[in-house]
């Protein structure tokens, strides 16, 4: 697969960082229009309470208002199991399409059964306005964007490259974060190594976004880097890690971590692009699956 990598172009990247998840949302600006996506938004929710709100989403509506900027794009790199979309609510107050990668639909099937959905929950992507297949592009403004399949933390991780910027989800971490987890229902550590190489096949001055950062040893949180950096120094995968190396170390650190806390409302949520789903009198009602994951 040969990607439309148009390193002239360069957009205008604002990040919003969400503490309570260590989430980072993205405003990606097209420079030459009033254009503009965002990127992994969160909705908060406070789960011993069962309450939802939208301070964070509100605050990149308006931002986005208080610019003049046209929202075209919601974009979601994958089915977050550590926070929950805030897609349809952003969608509600500006327009723009959500879109996600086509494999949602295995993600759909297996946790549909997880949380014994029935038939009423359709596991057909249909939730969403659109469904990336690897190398699928699309426009922000002037700007061509594309979707990159990079499996392995999920069956459905993409990364969205917009000129010179990829905004890389969950595949990658900054250097001294190394990579995320392989070892939910459908992830594998040998297919995040190889979705990493094809991240770090792009050119040595891309600019990487992270959709994490958890500030490892104390550190500010950071959530920019580049290929170059990321290639030198990255503690899981740099220096010319080995696939072995790799899949050894990930499958023992995946071993002892625990479940994300927002795990069972985040997979629910966003496997249904953002909607919180309802009981049969229409409440909005989540559900708890006892030894399931």
């Amino acid at each position: 697969m040969t990607y439309p990598v148009k390193m002239d172009v360069k957009p205008e990247v604002d990040a919003f960082f969400d503490e309570a998840t260590n989430t980072i949302s993205y405003i990606v600006k097209d420079p030459a229009s009033d254009a503009c996506a965002i990127v992994d938004s969160v909705m908060d929710i406070d789960y011993a309470a069962g309450r939802i709100t939208y301070d964070h989403a509100d605050g990149l509506i308006r931002n986005i208002k208080e610019r003049g900027l046209k929202l075209q794009w919601i974009i979601e790199t994958h089915v977050h199991a550590d926070h929950l979309s805030a897609a349809p609510y952003i969608q509600q107050k500006l327009g723009g399409k959500i879109g996600i990668g086509s494999k949602i639909m295995v993600v759909q099937d297996t946790f549909g059964k997880v949380f014994n959905e029935g038939t009423e929950f359709q596991r057909d992507g249909s939730q969403f306005d659109a469904l990336f297949e690897d190398g699928d592009t699309y426009m922000i403004g002037t700007m061509q964007a594309f979707a990159m399949y990079t499996p392995g933390h999920t069956p459905a991780c993409m990364v969205h490259v917009i000129g010179d910027a990829a905004f890389v989800g969950d595949t990658l971490f900054m250097p001294d974060g190394g990579s995320a987890r392989a070892d939910f229902p459908g992830g594998d550590a040998a297919t995040l190594y190889d979705s990493i190489q094809k991240v770090l096949a792009l050119p040595d001055a891309m600019r990487l976004f992270m959709c994490h950062d958890y500030g490892p040893n104390g550190r500010d949180i950071q959530w920019e880097t580049t290929v170059g950096d990321e290639k030198a120094h990255n503690i899981h995968v740099g220096g010319g890690k080995t696939k072995e190396e790799f899949v050894k170390f990930r499958t023992e650190r995946d071993a002892q971590l625990a479940m994300p806390r927002l795990i069972i409302p985040s997979l629910q949520v966003n496997m249904r692009a953002g909607e919180v789903p309802t009981d049969k009198d229409g409440n909005p009602m989540l559900k708890v699956p006892v030894n399931a994951l």
